[in-house]
């Protein structure tokens, strides 16, 4: 994955990152840098706008939350040809106050697009403050998630459809079927060069990097933990 060959998305199961919390994760993402990746952006847009296509029909605006989420919304509701709005975290406190910039009505369907969901707090709070101006979200997508209980509990408690494009469980299964593929390729050549049977070396190394993708499964789990740990405390 290009998120992953980009250093966007980090998966260190061995030397895991500390965040502001003090939690320790192994892995951490950065969904800002895709701006700087034209291709990578536009790959992400489309496939946002077939997710959004397919799980929301009768959308007829895109929402962007504010700050990550703006961009990928422009560049969705620019595929899927749909007028968009933003949602900033607070009101202005200047001009007219406004929370919300774009035009939508009551009869307007609206879906609101964000970088990342960790429990869904931000973007069910964009929620909120678009509905309190009179507009219907009938769902919530985004780029990545870690598919926290948390957050499931959240978009359902908020009775909001919420539909990502790819969640920390997926990725590790793309990126540990990718491993297999290289180290088969790996083994082929191998093979064709020298004529030597490594069968038992390939054994040992998919059994290694099956390893690494236990454990970094291990630590998801304990992201969780810790994650609801931590909201609740906030809570």
């Amino acid at each position: 994955s290009q998120l992953i060959q980009e250093k966007i998305i980090t998966i260190s199961p061995d030397k895991p990152f500390t965040y502001a919390s003090g939690m320790l994760s192994p892995i951490y993402t950065d969904l800002r840098l895709t701006v700087s990746y034209p291709e990578l952006g536009d790959m992400i847009a489309g496939d946002l706008a077939n997710l959004i296509a397919k799980e929301f029909p009768e959308a007829t605006i895109i929402g962007g939350v504010a700050t990550a989420g703006i961009p990928h919304a422009a560049w969705v509701a620019d595929k899927l040809h749909l007028p968009m709005i933003y949602v900033r975290p607070k009101p202005k406190d200047h001009g007219k106050g406004r929370q919300i910039e774009g035009r939508f009505s009551k009869d307007d369907k609206i879906v609101l697009i964000d970088d990342l969901i960790t429990t869904g707090g931000s973007v069910l709070n964009a929620v909120k403050a678009t509905e309190k101006d009179g507009g219907n979200v009938i769902g919530v997508s985004s780029i990545f998630t870690y598919y926290l209980p948390d957050a499931k509990e959240n978009f359902a408690k908020a009775n909001v459809k919420y539909a990502p494009l790819l969640s920390y469980p997926e990725l590790l299964k793309k990126e540990n079927e990718s491993l297999q593929n290289q180290l088969s390729d790996i083994t082929v050549r191998f093979q064709e060069r020298t004529g030597i049977e490594i069968g038992e070396l390939l054994i040992q190394a998919k059994i290694d990097a099956n390893k690494i993708i236990q454990k970094a499964n291990m630590d998801a789990q304990q992201i969780q933990v810790e994650v609801s740990k931590e909201y609740d405390h906030i809570k």
